[in-house]
């Protein structure tokens, strides 16, 4: 069966990550998803590599692994804005979509008559998803904005990294750009969200996203300590900071992450891990007390954990019922027998590397399953196919590329 999305048709402007990542949420749940590109250079993380993918003789290509990883399943076609036969392409496709993604700077596509105004004046049923790093409104709203940059203004690099004093100490940002991954995330359910209330009223609206807005939110259980307490929390490392143990120790060859969530959990450990004496301590009885009582606990749980190997403890924890889990590479995570059990990793047909790993979606469905089949586009793959479908005849779109418009 098609997926969710199927008779959906997404115009996809954005570049980078944030934006293209909602498209290609989009390209998942079955949406035909068309990415408008610049002429010659293309999306701007075209360009961010190596990595790059290696075509079939084990040469690097010009497909850069950054890209890669945020525009499967979508169609490629190369216009330049700036040209008003451009401006024009775009206001042609928009007539046959449902959802328009850009990430222009504030102002910018009003310049070219392809603001929301202007398109909502034609398309009124268009959903106008605009990604900025600090949206369309306030003082900030004109910046630029980039996914490292909003991870130290959020605050969340002042609660991520080890805490003052210990070796390594100092704010931290996340290791993969998470506030880019986030919003486009955010993006997708407000699509999602704007075309079922669609359904009800027939008309589209803008969603104005914000890389800030979308960092603020993600500060979660962070964010309220500080609201409900006016103390602004600091870095505590591998720890957390209402729940212990819930935290990393070293074993003999390694490390092991401890997640004991509850009491009953903490009990299950003590006896499985031959630590029966800590029930009987009054200031471990209960996870208010253990937090109180952090330093007291980790220095006896260090010394445990240090007497045998990572296998061993993730063996006996498993058994015991206690959650726990080793740190694995990213080599060692696509070698874990779940994440082969289900299907994570993908390899697509490509046009010039034979074919291309790829992650698959963490969205299951038990009626509509998500089918990976179109690989990440090249360049201006799918220009000709596309303006064809427009009405524009081979000499009219060879006009077109002559003018270096497509």
């Amino acid at each position: 069966m098609a997926g969710p999305l199927s008779h959906i048709r997404v115009l996809d402007l954005s570049r980078v990550l944030a934006g293209p990542f909602a498209g290609q949420n989009m390209a998942d749940l079955g949406a035909e998803v068309i990415k408008v590109e610049r002429p010659i250079k293309g999306d701007d993380s075209r360009a961010f590599g190596p990595p790059y993918l290696a075509d079939q003789q084990g040469l690097p290509t010009s497909e850069s692994a950054y890209f890669l990883a945020a525009n499967r399943g979508k169609k490629s076609i190369t216009i330049d804005l700036s040209k008003p036969q451009g401006q024009e392409l775009v206001r042609k496709l928009v007539a046959s979509c449902d959802v328009l993604i850009e990430n222009y700077k504030f102002g910018d596509l009003e310049r070219y008559g392809l603001g929301y105004d202007a398109l909502h004046a034609c398309h009124p049923s268009l959903i106008y998803c605009s990604v900025t790093g600090f949206g369309h409104t306030g003082p900030y709203r004109e910046r630029p904005g980039y996914d490292f940059m909003v991870q130290g203004m959020s605050g969340l690099m002042s609660v991520t990294g080890h805490a003052d004093g210990q070796a390594g100490a100092g704010p931290m940002r996340v290791g993969v750009p998470i506030i880019d991954i986030l919003t486009g995330m955010y993006a997708s359910l407000a699509i999602c969200a704007a075309l079922a209330q669609r359904e009800k009223t027939g008309l589209g609206q803008h969603i104005d996203m914000a890389l800030l807005d979308t960092a603020m939110a993600f500060l979660s259980i962070q964010g309220m300590s500080y609201l409900t307490t006016g103390k602004a929390p600091g870095r505590i490392g591998n720890t957390h900071p209402t729940i212990v143990p819930y935290q990393v120790f070293s074993t003999a060859d390694g490390a092991v992450v401890l997640a004991c969530g509850n009491d009953n959990l903490f009990q299950k450990f003590c006896k499985a891990a031959g630590c029966e004496a800590l029930l009987a301590d009054s200031r471990f009885s209960t996870n208010a007390l253990r937090v109180e009582h952090r330093e007291a606990l980790d220095a006896l749980l260090n010394e445990r954990f240090r007497q045998q190997t990572t296998k061993h403890w993730v063996a006996l924890l498993e058994q015991a019922g206690v959650p726990n889990g080793p740190i694995n590479s990213i080599h060692e995570a696509f070698e874990e027998e779940q994440v082969k059990a289900r299907g994570v990793r993908l390899e697509l047909p490509h046009p010039v590397a034979g074919s291309v790993p790829q992650i698959a979606s963490p969205m299951r469905f038990s009626e509509t399953a998500l089918d990976h089949q179109r690989p990440p586009p090249m360049l201006g793959e799918h220009s000709d196919a596309i303006l064809a479908s427009l009405g524009l005849s081979p000499a009219q779109i060879a006009e077109l590329r002559a003018q270096a418009v497509i």
